[in-house]
């Protein structure tokens, strides 16, 4: 079997690509520029023409994009859709080869991402929790922060394809804590947007200049990556999504389940997850995150 630390093209694994949304389009191009050979596998025509494009092979199923892959790598929205592509007679597991590595780069609950791991040890599949976070904008750059669980060997097995991914790349345990960790980052961030929101409403009800102002916060200890990705957005009242309410919404219940099953209290954390809900509820799911300033205003009186 090839090993992706050789440098080589030749020798690099060939890898399996499912799911080529608004992250996974982005990610697998970066793959093919660091030399992978990549088959992709997705329901929509013009993402899988996007990846040819780029130079990489459309399947027209997941059987045929994973049965000759060494590497099988995964980026959809939730939990149901990774078990859907993974599980069954059309799934991954039924058509990934022996000693195959899988690696899920979705945002799903650390349970599905055990339970994986246990249904793919018996087809002789490895597997590795790989969520990220860093947005559209870290994808197409290619330094998202990669937060990792599994095994070791396999975590080293991988590292070169994720040094073409991301910028941090750390192995947090085992199977599933990866996911425990991306759903502490997504806990975070919907704070500290939902901070950033309100602080704009209450700058520009104040009559305060919001852009020198919003500068020389995010210059001070109120500073973020938060701020410095979304205060155009903030500004300009650009909502198109990099990361949707939809998912963010799905993550703050992930890591409000994962809390209570682990007796953490999150006083703050339930709150804005439902603000995110009430965000979804009025029509703004398909908006990006920082959407949370519509939220506000609605609250304050404001324009939305």
């Amino acid at each position: 079997m090839s090993n992706p630390a050789d440098s080589s093209h030749a020798s690099r694994p060939a890898i399996a690509w499912i799911g080529l949304g608004i992250m996974g389009s982005p990610m697998s191009e970066n793959l093919i520029k660091a030399g992978y050979d990549v088959t992709g596998f997705t329901l929509e025509q013009d993402k899988l023409d996007r990846l040819t494009a780029a130079g990489g092979t459309a399947a027209g199923s997941i059987a045929e994009a994973v049965r000759d892959a060494d590497v099988v790598i995964t980026m959809v929205p939730a939990s149901p859709q990774v078990e859907a592509i993974a599980y069954g007679p059309d799934g991954i597991l039924a058509h990934a080869r022996s000693g195959a590595l899988l690696i899920d780069m979705s945002s799903i609950t650390p349970q599905t991402s055990v339970d994986l791991a246990e249904a793919a040890k018996a087809k002789g599949i490895r597997v590795l929790d790989a969520p990220v976070s860093g947005g559209e904008a870290g994808a197409v750059e290619a330094v998202l922060s990669i937060m990792v669980g599994g095994d070791r060997a396999d975590f080293d097995r991988a590292e070169p394809i994720f040094e073409a991914l991301g910028r941090t790349i750390v192995l947090c345990g085992p199977h599933g804590s990866g996911q425990t960790v991306k759903a502490a980052n997504q806990l975070i961030v919907a704070v500290n947007i939902q901070a950033c929101a309100e602080a704009v409403v209450f700058l520009e009800k104040s009559g305060v200049d919001l852009e020198a102002a919003l500068d020389v916060l995010n210059g001070g200890l109120a500073g973020s990556t938060v701020l410095t990705r979304k205060k155009d957005n903030f500004l300009n009242r650009d909502f198109e999504p990099g990361f949707r309410i939809d998912l963010h919404h799905k993550d703050m219940g992930i890591v409000t389940d994962a809390a209570r099953n682990v007796g953490a209290a999150l006083p703050v954390g339930a709150v804005v997850a439902q603000l995110v809900a009430s965000l979804r509820a009025q029509g703004d799911g398909g908006l990006d995150h920082s959407a949370l300033l519509r939220a506000v205003e609605r609250l304050s009186g404001a324009r939305v």
